[in-house]
């Protein structure tokens, strides 16, 4: 199991409504800091993550156990044969995340023991309270105007009941209230996510925050103390 005191590099996760940009941005991220990229979603579709679909809203209802397990052989470095997550639902019986999970961007990065990564993986979901504390060390809200959002939601083929809620969640905040309420608030940052110029921007100050996360990081392990201060200000728009 690791955490930010035991990691070499730290996790980011990139959240917020849909359509605001957070796999783009997330893989961004990766090819610029050579970090792993977990896309969620994907991982989802993949490994059949699903209990019901709702005809209501147009789409499936989550099995969060089954992700959670399938995510934490990457995330806390568990062992495949430690791994017991329901494979009822998944036709090749397997819960482990493979390489077709996730886009390895540094073939060199370091390994757990038994096959996870410690550290220096950016995922990217439409939520983000279902996630354990402990996996991240930086959590990005994305917002959109409304105008902007709605205008995504249309283009991706979104009918009138989900795009109504994608839209009242932006509106309402609740993603961001989610992170406050799950995570450390410093470590929760919100950033604007408008246009190509909004991610380009972004991206810098992620690119600056992981470095001086190396840094106070290596500082911190030098001086015995136990893992590094965030500074979320390097990344916050109003910094």
């Amino acid at each position: 199991m690791t955490d930010s005191t035991t990691r070499t590099r730290p996790n980011i996760l990139v959240t917020g409504t849909p359509c605001v940009g957070k796999t783009a941005m997330a893989s961004l991220i990766a090819e610029r800091l050579q970090m792993y990229h977990v896309n969620v979603g994907e991982v989802i579709q993949q490994h059949k993550c699903h209990l019901e679909y709702d005809e209501t809203l147009q789409t499936h209802v989550l099995d969060e156990d089954k992700l959670l397990d399938i995510l934490e052989v990457k995330f806390d470095g568990a062992s495949d044969e430690d791994n017991d997550c329901d494979n009822d639902n998944d036709d090749d019986g397997d819960c482990s995340l493979d390489e077709d999970d996730i886009h390895v961007r540094n073939k060199n990065q370091h390994q757990h023991p038994k096959g996870g990564i410690k550290g220096n993986l950016v995922a990217d979901y439409h939520a983000c309270e279902l996630f354990p504390e402990r996996w991240f060390d930086l959590i990005l809200v994305l917002r959109a105007d409304t105008h902007v959002l709605y205008d995504r939601l249309v283009q991706r083929g979104y009918g009138d009941t989900k795009r109504t809620q994608n839209m009242d969640c932006e509106i309402m905040n609740v993603v961001l209230d989610e992170a406050k309420e799950s995570y450390a608030k410093e470590i929760v940052v919100e950033l604007k996510s408008n246009s190509v110029v909004d991610m380009d921007q972004n991206v810098d100050r992620v690119v600056s925050w992981y470095r001086q996360w190396i840094v106070d990081h290596a500082n911190n392990n030098a001086g015995g103390a136990g893992g590094a201060n965030v500074n979320t200000n390097v990344v916050s728009t109003s910094s």
